[in-house]
């Protein structure tokens, strides 16, 4: 296996990609132990940090099991579906019959600090658009949107008017989502969440944090922010 150093894929991305291949084309069967850490390493001339992550996101996905001390198996095949889609909230808001309707607060460019320009993968200094919306339903405030792009990814970010159309439908017109990576966590309101949500100092919420990549190149980092007595975050999977 080899990586193209010139291609604008991270290597990461690159290697999750071939290994994918290799179980798909039956390579590596469920159950088969693939090389070790230090010999992918050494085949493929890239570092140990850049093969961890390739494997610990394929772990995460579900396509490898890795036992500690012993190694890294092929998963066995199951029939599962992700526990959370990425969704566009006015598409929700509507098929439960709600009104939908956004508040942009915030739409501009900034200069990247460091840790914007980490979860972005660019540069610090570098430009970047920043978003910051209040969705509605019935004019109820359900969700509040922070969202980072990158420029380069979709040019026109700042033209667009998101009363009318929402970013995730720009964006997935323009840099349609190869792969999401999703964290949540639970988290008291800060005073401007609970201002713009109009909720109580103590009560709780929820934070989903969503990067999205087109075609191996990151697009966007989102915080969405839930009021926990409004809503609520599903999924569905089978074992």
């Amino acid at each position: 296996m080899n990586t193209d150093p010139q291609s604008p894929i991270p290597r990461y991305s690159q290697i999750k990609r071939m290994i994918s291949a290799r179980i798909q084309s039956g390579d590596w069967r469920p159950g088969d132990r693939i090389a070790s850490e230090a010999e992918l390493v050494r085949d493929i001339g890239v570092s140990r940090m850049t093969i961890n992550r390739a494997l610990r996101e394929l772990t995460l996905e579900g396509q490898l099991i890795r036992v500690q001390g012993v190694g890294t198996f092929v998963a066995e095949n199951k029939a599962q579906s992700a526990l959370f889609e990425v969704k566009n909230i006015a598409d929700e808001i509507r098929a439960r019959g709600g009104r939908h309707q956004a508040k942009v607060i915030l739409l501009r460019r900034e200069a990247a600090g460091d840790p914007t320009a980490r979860l972005l993968e660019i540069n610090s200094g570098d430009e970047v658009y920043h978003s910051l919306l209040l969705h509605l339903e019935n004019d109820i405030p359900v969700q509040i949107e922070d969202r980072l792009v990158v420029p380069r990814m979709a040019k026109d970010y700042l033209q667009q008017d998101f009363t009318r159309i929402t970013p995730f439908v720009y964006l997935t017109e323009v840099a349609p989502i190869s792969e999401a990576e999703h964290v949540i966590e639970a988290v008291l309101p800060q005073a401007e969440d609970r201002r713009l949500l109009k909720i109580a100092a103590k009560e709780p919420c929820i934070r989903l944090h969503r990067r999205t990549w087109s075609d191996g190149k990151l697009v966007s980092c989102v915080d969405l922010t839930y009021p926990g007595s409004r809503y609520r975050l599903s999924g569905r999977f089978r074992a």
